[in-house]
């Protein structure tokens, strides 16, 4: 299966591609709330991101454009933090994807939401994300990006919407646990893009390094 990454802007990258060409669009783009890396850094209490606290990307949501794009190039969708720019997505939706992030008391969202093109009912995903309690103690992630998502989320959404593989698209790859859980279903075509280098270069990194555990895990 094929697992390939861009340093590059993914409105340019997507345009490479024919209509429909990816199965499953899964994508975090920017929610235009400044949850950037020095918000985050700043008021996090218990665990904080380790990379690039300076950074200020998180300043407005994807342009239309993108949103259109992105419905061009896939047969299907799954946008997160969608409730922050609803109006830029252009079809109603009966399945919004909840994930319950068990977090406590503390000033970050109970939840995040997911806006998808599917047709079936809400659903809802548990797993703890909260400061150093996560929902997988025994292989804790190491928080590389101020909105960072488990990979246990990403495995659940190939898991439910994704059954037979195919080709999954993410635009906005952060700390790549996105393409962690496509690897790990071993089905699956990823591409993902992902403009920020020190991020880019940051999931590199991670993914080889997982990489390399699962040869030390098989030797």
């Amino acid at each position: 299966m094929i697992s390939e990454v861009y340093n590059e802007d993914c409105l340019v990258g997507m345009a490479r591609y024919p209509d429909n060409y990816f199965d499953l669009a899964v994508v975090d783009p920017p929610y235009g709330i400044g949850e950037d890396g020095l918000k985050n850094h700043s008021r996090g209490k218990a665990t904080k991101p380790t990379l690039y606290t300076d950074k200020d990307w998180d300043t407005d949501s994807p342009p239309l454009e993108y949103f259109n794009e992105l419905i061009r190039v896939s047969k299907n969708q799954i946008i997160w933090g969608a409730n922050h720019f609803i109006s830029k997505i252009p079809f109603d939706s009966s399945c919004w994807i909840v994930w319950d992030k068990q977090n406590g008391d503390n000033d970050f969202a109970d939840c995040e939401l997911a806006w998808s093109s599917f047709d079936t009912a809400v659903r809802q995903f548990k797993f703890r994300w909260a400061g150093m309690l996560q929902g997988n103690m025994k292989n804790k992630e190491i928080r590389i990006h101020p909105t960072q998502k488990p990979i246990a989320l990403y495995s659940w959404i190939y898991h439910n919407y994704l059954k037979d593989g195919g080709k999954v698209i993410d635009s906005h790859l952060g700390s790549g646990s996105n393409r962690i859980a496509a690897d790990k279903a071993g089905n699956i075509d990823f591409i993902g893009f992902e403009l920020d280098k020190d991020y880019y270069q940051a999931q590199e990194k991670r993914f080889s390094q997982y990489k390399s555990q699962l040869v030390l895990d098989f030797a």
